[in-house]
């Protein structure tokens, strides 16, 4: 989780679920750079065992390529088309949004979208999904790639909290994933039945984007997602210098898993059918 600190924003001139379970990243897998402060860093959580939940989407994940081009190792998610049938965002973002223009709060206090803004973030309860309006910063840790390293990201991290099928960190250039609040005595995702592979619809100028419960951050800030996520919206995909500064809804759908997490296609073909189910319930 990135928090842009006053004095980056000076510096940079922005103010800016796999069936059965998931492998969550050995606690303290990385160290924290000096360069970024404490809370700034992802919080891992231990390993937790993940029993089946409803709406699995599964493909193949014995190491080929699956209907969706990814591998077990999530090498290959980047670019790849979705199942034939489904079109990505084929539920539009008006109609998810128009469920979500109000908020019944379930959280016990507010979120930060950053570490020097005021808690003003709600996490908000629907029929079978939660969800918040936020900002986004761009996570860009798990698997070291051309656009997301020690290099382009000063607080770079080579884990996530949630494993690829192979055991491997996510890849935030190549797949789209959102990060959730570690769990705190103001929301406890898990207790809300979110779960690492989870799907979520993301909104943003008009466009739908599926991606999953990749990582976990700090427990006071809300607003994150992966370099991916990012880039597939038309937002800067920058880890230091990008993101967006407000706009973006989050709609995390409950009992929801993505098998194996790294297939988008998989995100894909499970969210169309959840968003559609969300319409009709709300």
């Amino acid at each position: 989780m990135r928090m842009h600190t006053l004095a980056l924003a000076a510096a940079s001139g922005a103010a800016l679920l796999a069936a059965g379970s998931l492998t969550p990243a050995a606690s303290g897998a990385s160290p924290t750079p000096s360069a970024a402060p404490a809370a700034a860093r992802n919080a891992h959580p231990g390993a937790v065992r993940l029993a089946p939940v409803a709406h699995t989407a599964r493909l193949s994940h014995d190491g080929r390529s699956d209907a969706s081009g990814a591998t077990a190792d999530g090498a290959s998610p980047a670019g790849e088309k979705p199942p034939a049938g489904i079109k990505e965002g084929s539920v539009s973002a008006a109609d998810l949004l128009a469920k979500v223009s109000s908020c019944s709060q379930i959280s016990n206090g507010k979120y930060r979208t950053d570490e020097e803004t005021s808690a003003t973030v709600p996490v908000c309860g629907a029929n079978g999904a939660v969800f918040w309006k936020a900002d986004m910063d761009i996570d860009c840790d798990g698997q070291v790639t051309t656009a997301c390293n020690e290099d382009t990201d000063p607080w770079f991290q080579d884990d996530t909290a949630f494993h690829t099928s192979g055991d491997k960190p996510l890849s935030a250039e190549k797949l789209p994933y959102v990060v959730v609040p570690s769990s705190s005595s103001i929301w406890n995702y898990s207790s809300a039945g979110i779960k690492g592979g989870g799907v979520v619809a993301v909104i943003y100028g008009g466009k739908v984007e599926y991606a999953v419960v990749g990582d976990t951050g700090p427990d006071k800030i809300i607003g994150e997602a992966s370099y991916a996520t990012a880039k597939a919206l038309g937002i800067d995909p920058d880890p230091e210098t990008g993101g967006a500064e407000s706009g973006v809804t989050y709609i995390l759908f409950k009992n929801s898993k993505v098998s194996p997490i790294e297939s988008h296609g998989a995100a894909v073909t499970a969210g169309d059918a959840l968003a559609k189910e969300f319409l009709q319930n709300n």
